[in-house]
C-alpha cells in the first residue's frame, strides 16, 4: 500500500511538472524549435508568459483567461491548456483539470506530440483518482470518455523512446508506473460505459504488471459478474483470489464472495456455502486461472435437479461421487423430505429428542434385504417416538443436513416428526391384583361352667 502511495505522489509530482516527454513551456520550446518562433507575437508571448509565471492559483487562472480569448487560434495554447490542467490539478479540481487536458489533446498535431502524451496520463491518472458513482446521470459518458482517452494513451506511449537524461531503469519504472495507469483508468471506464468485456481486458493488462494487488483482483471479479450473460465462476474465482491474497480488504471481499456466491446459487444449508467458499479460496489461491473444468451449479440447475429428486436418487448420487453428487448435495442440504418410508432399528432417548437409527426402503424387497441403518434422523418434541419397535416400518418428514460418505455411509435428518399412526400406542400397564383379605380364626369361648347341684 506504501508503494502505491508513493507511486501516487510521483505520478502527481509529473504531471505538475509537466511530465517527462514534454517541454516546460513556451520559452523552453522556442529554444528547442527556432523555426517556431516567429509563430507568435512578442506581445502574445508576454501575455502567455505572465499567466505561466503567476504562482497564485486564482490569479493564473484569470490570467490563462484573458490569454485564450485575447489569442484563441496562438500555438500557444497546448502550453496554456497544461498550464490549466497543472493548475486544477494541484488545486484538486480533477474534473476541471481533465477539461483542459481534454482541450489540449483535441488540438491534435497543433500540438507537440510530447505535450499531448502528458495530457493523456493526466488525464488517465487524475480520472482514476476520482470517484464516479454508477447512478450519476453523466457516469457512462465519462466513463467512455475516459476509457478512448487511456486508450490512446497507451497507443502514444509506443511511440517514445528514452529521454537521455533518464538511466534505463527510471525510464522503466516509469513506463511501467504510465501503462498501470492507462490500463486501470481504461478498466474502470469501461465499466462505468457498461463495456464490460473491455473493462475485463484492461483490468487484466494491469494485473500483468501488478498481480498481487487484491482490490485489482475484486474489481475483475465484479466485473466479470455484472456482464449479462454473467460470468459467474469467473467472477467468483477471482474474488476468492482477491481474498487469498490476504490484503486489508480480504475478510470484506469475503464477505462479498459468500454474499453473491449464496445469490447466485440459493443453496439453503448454510454450512455448506461456507465450506464451499473455503474450498473455492483455497483452489483459487493456488492458481490465479480457473481450470477449465472447475465449475459452480447456479440455482436453475439446483432446481432442476430438485425436481425430479427423490431419497433413493440423492443416496445412489452421493454415493456414486462426482460432480453429480456436488450438485445433488447442494440442491438436497437444507430441503424437507416428506412420507421418508424405513425400517426401524434401534432408538436413542433424551429430554428433549429421540434420534432413531433407521434404513431408507421403497419397497418390500429393500425392506427385507435392509440389515443395517443407513440414516439418522433425530425426531425432535414427539418423545413417544421412543416406542418404535425393532424391524417396524416408520414413515417420517424431515429436514436433510448433512452426511458421512462410503464406507460408513449415513444420512443425517434434523427436524423431524414421526407419522402418529406408525407409532405404537403406549402399553397399559396391567393391573395390580387386591389380596383377599384373610379370614379371620374364629374365636372359641370358654365351656360354660357347670352350676353345683
Amino acid at each position: 500500500m506504501n508503494a502505491i502511495r508513493k507511486a501516487a505522489v510521483a505520478a502527481l509530482a509529473m504531471i505538475l511538472t509537466g511530465g517527462i516527454y514534454a517541454s516546460a513551456n513556451a520559452q523552453e520550446a522556442a529554444k528547442q524549435e527556432p523555426a517556431k518562433k516567429e509563430q507568435y507575437t512578442m506581445a502574445e508571448y508576454n501575455t502567455y508568459k505572465a499567466a505561466a509565471d503567476e504562482k497564485n492559483p486564482a490569479q493564473q487562472v484569470k490570467l490563462l483567461d484573458d490569454f485564450v480569448q485575447r489569442y484563441p487560434s496562438s500555438t500557444l495554447l497546448q502550453y496554456a491548456y497544461q498550464n490549466y490542467y497543472q493548475n486544477y490539478a494541484g488545486q484538486k479540481n480533477n474534473a476541471k483539470a481533465i477539461e483542459y487536458a481534454d482541450k489540449l489533446i483535441a488540438l491534435g498535431d497543433k500540438a507537440e506530440a510530447g505535450i499531448r502524451y502528458n495530457a493523456y496520463f493526466a488525464r488517465a491518472y487524475l480520472f482514476a483518482q476520482m470517484s464516479v458513482s454508477p447512478k450519476d446521470p453523466t457516469a457512462a459518458a465519462q466513463g467512455a470518455a475516459a476509457r478512448d482517452a487511456a486508450i490512446a494513451g497507451l497507443k502514444a506511449m509506443g511511440d517514445f523512446k528514452k529521454p537521455e537524461s533518464m538511466d534505463e531503469k527510471a525510464f522503466a519504472d516509469t513506463r511501467k508506473q504510465h501503462e498501470l495507469t492507462f490500463d486501470y483508468t481504461a478498466a474502470t471506464g469501461a465499466g462505468l460505459a457498461k463495456d464490460y468485456a473491455t473493462a475485463v481486458q484492461y483490468y487484466k493488462a494491469a494485473l500483468v504488471l501488478t498481480p498481487n494487488v487484491d482490490v485489482t483482483w475484486y474489481r475483475l471479479g465484479a466485473t466479470y459478474l455484472a456482464m449479462d450473460p454473467s460470468k459467474a465462476v469467473d467472477g467468483f474465482w477471482a474474488l476468492a483470489h482477491a481474498v487469498s491474497l490476504n490484503g486489508t480488504a480480504a475478510n470484506s471481499i469475503k464477505t462479498t464472495l459468500r454474499r453473491q456466491l449464496g445469490n447466485y446459487q440459493q443453496a439453503t444449508c448454510e454450512t455448506l456455502m461456507d465450506a464451499e467458499v473455503s474450498e473455492l479460496i483455497a483452489l483459487a489461491g493456488a492458481s490465479p486461472e480457473r481450470p477449465a473444468s472447475y465449475t459452480l451449479p447456479s440455482a436453475t440447475e439446483l432446481s432442476d435437479a430438485l425436481k425430479t429428486m427423490t431419497i433413493l436418487t440423492v443416496i445412489t448420487d452421493l454415493k456414486a461421487g462426482g460432480d453429480k453428487a456436488k450438485v445433488t448435495w447442494l440442491a438436497a442440504c437444507g430441503q424437507e423430505f416428506p412420507d421418508v418410508t424405513t425400517k426401524f432399528f434401534e432408538a436413542a432417548a433424551s429430554e428433549d429428542k429421540v434420534v432413531l437409527k433407521v434404513a431408507f426402503v421403497s419397497n418390500q424387497a429393500e425392506y427385507d434385504a435392509a440389515v443395517a441403518p443407513n440414516m439418522e434422523v433425530t425426531v425432535t418434541g414427539q418423545p413417544e417416538a421412543a416406542r418404535l419397535e425393532k424391524d417396524s416400518a416408520p414413515r417420517f418428514t424431515g429436514k436433510l443436513t448433512g452426511y458421512d460418505p462410503e464406507p460408513a455411509f449415513l444420512l443425517h435428518w434434523t427436524d423431524a416428526k414421526v407419522k402418529a399412526e406408525d407409532i405404537p400406542a403406549e402399553k397399559k400397564a396391567a393391573p395390580v391384583k387386591k389380596k383377599a383379605p384373610a379370614k379371620k380364626a374364629a374365636v372359641k369361648k370358654a365351656p360354660a361352667k357347670k352350676k353345683a347341684e
